[in-house]
């Protein structure tokens, strides 16, 4: 449990006065902006292995949860078979925005779905290996998609420019107080599980 009293920072930057749509909403420009998160899996042997992945479009406006196109014949598959357990994080170093997706991970073959995340780019990643079978197309059968479904979304939404960060970060030193030059938003099971509601429908 986190001690509010000894960590000033985290109770001067938590915002919870904002709706499921207006957290949504700054955790997209996060995204978007980033492009590539780091999606970290298990091992059997309980170690953590993460590489740089690049969530799948098309984007809803209040879609939470991330989707990869990704080769089934590599090791993440087994790792995710293993743990379904994931997090995907993002960082934007222009800006010190970052996002932290606490998940699970399903995967599936789905063709209607590959299609819907599809690109001709992709095939790059995959290769057309020359037997008429793994062509490096959408219908190729190492193509997969990793849907992570997140139980929890935390991220840091800076709120200052370069300039103001550095001011409150001096100013906060000294005089003894804390900087927060951002805010810090979580984003619940029930709140994702309701925005999760609407992109159904």
């Amino acid at each position: 449990m986190t001690n509010k009293t000894l960590d000033p920072y985290t109770a001067k930057a938590e915002n919870d006065n904002l709706s499921p749509q207006e957290k949504i909403e700054g955790l997209h420009s996060i995204v978007k902006s980033v492009k590539t998160g780091m999606l970290t899996t298990h091992t059997a042997s309980g170690q953590l292995h993460s590489r740089a992945m690049a969530p799948a479009g098309p984007f809803s406006p209040t879609q939470a949860t991330l989707v990869f196109i990704a080769n089934k014949a590599s090791a993440k598959f087994d790792e995710i078979e293993n743990d379904a357990h994931v997090n995907v994080s993002f960082y934007d170093e222009s800006s010190t925005n970052w996002a932290s997706y606490a998940g699970i991970a399903k995967i599936t073959q789905d063709r209607e779905k590959i299609a819907k995340h599809w690109s001709s780019a992709t095939a790059a990643w995959f290769g057309d290996l020359g037997d008429g079978i793994h062509k490096g197309d959408q219908h190729d059968p190492r193509v997969a998609l990793i849907e992570v479904t997140p139980e929890e979304i935390r991220y840091w939404y800076s709120t200052r420019g370069t300039v103001g960060k550095a001011v409150d970060v001096a100013y906060s030193a000294a005089t003894g107080n804390t900087a927060a030059p951002g805010e810090l938003r979580t984003i619940t099971t029930a709140e994702i599980q309701l925005l999760n509601g609407v992109q159904s429908k």
